[in-house]
């Protein structure tokens, strides 16, 4: 008797765990088509640079300007008569005047522009990642200038700047993915960029440089002689020469930053100012070195955010001509401002734009 009771608890367990096994396998192995067969990226191993160790926390000098109005500004220009502008999320550009007043300028629906930059006729030029390159005037407010390349749509306009002689370059940080996916962009490691030219007088775009790593800022020099790309997460800009004996050459201005560089501009003396990103977590670089962990990251957006840096401390970096860096300002406890992605000088002041506040940064320079 005791035999016959303790036979059918005995299959009864065994069918039970067999069920449990089947379902643990059934779940893996969707785990892995999910994975592996569904996610958005082809990755390649990157060797992400640990964050800096040298900090001196200048950046929680700044003055906030704009609080409360401006919805993530990330990017700031100043036109010759001293007018402060930014593009906001809510697809404003909006404008500081010199009385200290700020106001509502144009408007276009959208909650993608990035770069902006005075043009040389009067009025901005602003990227919309999108719908392409714009230019901006009072009379006229958004009107069109290049929405596509060779055919295809562009994708993901970021910044752009103007020669004296009215040629637009501008930046597609990857033709792969979009605003909102830019972080896969770091994952997959793939160089999905290009600096572009458009030439107003032909109405002709052209692409100059392919294959970058997520080419953002673009920068002129102060002669005009070369024109300076970041590319983001191989902690580099590159330097494409416009004029002189090494014309349509391209070589490293500088390589090794202390953060994936981000916008950048010319200062007044000639040298430049570089925003720089935290683009991993501190301790948690080596998930760019595994590609399984990377699909898995892909595949499940929620942990991007554990791995993101971008909005734990603020970087910005001042670099000579010679590629050399001058000076470099940091939030590193993310106390007063975080995600910095452009800094603009104007009349002893750096102005810092932002994708994570709802403000400008101004710091004094006199006193950093």
């Amino acid at each position: 008797m005791a035999s016959n009771t303790v036979t059918p608890s005995f299959s009864a367990r065994n069918n039970c765990l067999t069920a449990i096994s089947s379902l643990v396998v059934t779940v893996l192995v969707a785990l892995t088509v999910q994975i592996f067969y569904f996610s958005p990226i082809d990755p390649l191993v990157l060797d992400i640079k640990p964050a800096s160790s040298i900090k001196n926390n200048k950046l929680q000098n700044i003055i906030k300007i704009g609080e409360g109005i401006l919805k993530e500004p990330e990017d700031v220009c100043v036109d010759k008569e001293g007018i402060v502008y930014t593009a906001t999320r809510d697809g404003w550009i909006k404008r500081l005047r010199r009385n200290g007043n700020w106001e509502n300028w144009k408007h276009i629906e959208s909650e993608t522009l990035l770069g902006i930059t005075t043009a040389k006729g009067g009025g901005l030029i602003v990227c919309d990642t999108t719908r392409g390159l714009f230019k901006v005037t009072e009379k006229d407010g958004f009107s069109s200038l290049v929405s596509e390349v060779n055919g295809s749509q562009l994708r993901f306009v970021d910044d752009a700047v103007e020669t004296s002689e009215g040629i637009l370059y501008f930046s597609v940080a990857t033709n792969k993915f979009d605003f909102q996916n830019w972080y896969l962009d770091v994952l997959e490691a793939r160089p999905h960029g290009q600096l572009l030219k458009y030439d107003p007088n032909t109405n002709e775009t052209v692409i100059v440089l392919d294959d970058l790593a997520f080419a953002n800022g673009v920068a002129l020099s102060k002669d005009e002689d070369y024109l300076i790309v970041c590319e983001t997460w191989k902690y580099r800009c590159i330097r494409h020469w416009l004029k002189g004996s090494n014309k349509g050459t391209t070589d490293t201005f500088i390589d090794n930053l202390p953060g994936g560089p981000d916008n950048i501009n010319l200062a007044p003396d000639g040298s430049f100012w570089i925003a720089l990103l935290q683009l991993t977590s501190e301790g948690l670089e080596f998930v760019h070195y595994s590609k399984i962990t990377k699909h898995l990251l892909a595949s499940f957006p929620r942990l991007i955010n554990l791995v993101n840096g971008v909005k734990k401390k603020a970087i910005v970096v001042n670099v000579a001509p010679n590629g050399k860096i001058i000076r470099k300002f940091d939030d590193d406890d993310g106390k007063m401002i975080t995600f910095v992605t452009s800094a603009m000088e104007f009349e002893g002041h750096l102005y810092l734009g932002n994708l994570n506040s709802n403000f400008i940064g101004k710091l004094p320079l006199h006193n950093a």
